[in-house]
């Protein structure tokens, strides 16, 4: 499978270089502009902070989703915000206590990896409301939040990345596809087993046989962690050698190695995660599309339903239907006119439970 360059894509980053560029308008431009910007908002008596995990905020990721949603919010909603940026795992309870300490009223933190140090410090400051993205708070898995002021926030990515699966299957050359992730854990294996249910949907309503590699709904290749960017260009090598010329890694920065290694080849495609790689990524040109977990309009949308109607528990749940899932534009050439229309079919039979996700 040839590569093919985002024309549109290359053009809008141009222009835009071309335009931070060039020189500066009048003074009489500058102020009219400056007189048709929205007005800021009105400052609001509510504190938002936020802890990442051992990413980062600029980790390409969910990372730096959730930190531009917490960043819209001060300025659409007029709150004052704080982060702490975690380097290990030491430092989430004390990055959380920080926030504590500092009079938040609503504190997130971003994955699983902080679960039990945001329940341990829920637990301990009762009066102080949690969310914590990408994690049911459940360590102990009686299927209830482990603290009655924590609000998770979770998305259904299997329904996004189903329709990546089915389109990755109707444009593979090989017929081989493939996954693998960074850890063995529920919400990294929701995007793996909706991709290879896709695939088994389009081998089952077109009587193909697209395998995948990497993960067969209950065992698979992971690489143990989220920043060993090597392990990613290793196990993507290996998928490579073995024919698969579409590769999703869910794997966070790990799956930039992964990238390294499709770019190499020159014929392969990858799919990227969470947020749209041809944006947050130097890859745009190896991007046949990404599955979308919009973690920025959860973040937005749980600090303004806070700001609006109070603290809930009840979890926020990103769907295909509420668009907190999606699927990011397909390469250009990718994917026929026909398998377009079939994929918004699917969509629609996702959404109203004719079509399940699920694997058989």
């Amino acid at each position: 499978m040839k590569n093919t360059i985002r024309v549109g894509a290359i053009a809008a980053v141009s222009a835009l270089a071309l335009a931070a560029c060039a020189s500066a308008p009048e003074e009489e431009a500058t102020s009219s502009a400056t007189a048709d910007a929205p007005a800021a908002a009105e400052p609001v008596d509510f504190k938002a902070c936020m802890v990442s995990d051992s990413g980062g905020f600029d980790d390409q990721s969910f990372n730096q989703s959730g930190f531009e949603g917490l960043t819209r919010a001060e300025a659409e909603l007029g709150i004052e915000i704080a982060t702490a940026e975690s380097a290990t795992e030491a430092d989430f309870a004390p990055n959380i206590e920080a926030q504590v300490a500092a009079g938040c009223d609503l504190i997130i933190t971003v994955g699983f990896l902080l679960s039990q140090a945001t329940v341990d410090a829920a637990l301990a400051n009762p009066d102080v409301h949690f969310a914590i993205i990408d994690d049911l708070a459940d360590n102990d898995f009686d299927g209830e939040i482990d603290a009655p002021n924590i609000k998770p926030i979770t998305f259904e990515t299997d329904e996004a990345s189903f329709l990546a699966g089915y389109a990755a299957s109707s444009a593979t050359g090989t017929g081989t596809l493939s996954t693998f992730g960074g850890m063995n854990i529920p919400s990294v294996t929701i995007f793996m087993s909706g991709f290879l249910a896709g695939a088994n949907y389009y081998n089952d309503t077109n009587s193909a046989d697209v395998k995948v590699l990497g993960w067969d709904g209950t065992d698979g290749q992971f690489t143990g962690d989220f920043s060993d960017q090597t392990k990613g260009k290793n196990v993507t090598e290996e998928f490579l050698s073995q024919g698969a010329d579409v590769v999703m890694p869910v794997a966070g920065p790990v799956g930039l190695g992964a990238a390294s290694a499709v770019q190499s080849a020159g014929d392969a495609w990858l799919i990227g995660v969470d947020s749209d790689w041809t944006l947050t990524t130097d890859y745009a040109d190896i991007i046949f599309t990404s599955v979308l977990k919009n973690i920025g309009n959860s973040v937005f949308d749980t600090i303004s339903e806070t700001i609006d109607a109070g603290f809930s528990t009840e979890p926020y749940v990103g769907t295909l239907e509420n668009e907190g899932v999606g699927v990011a534009d397909f390469a250009e050439g990718t994917v026929d006119d026909a398998v377009l229309t079939e994929l918004e079919t699917i969509k629609a039979g996702i959404i109203d439970g004719s079509i399940s996700v699920d694997l058989s």
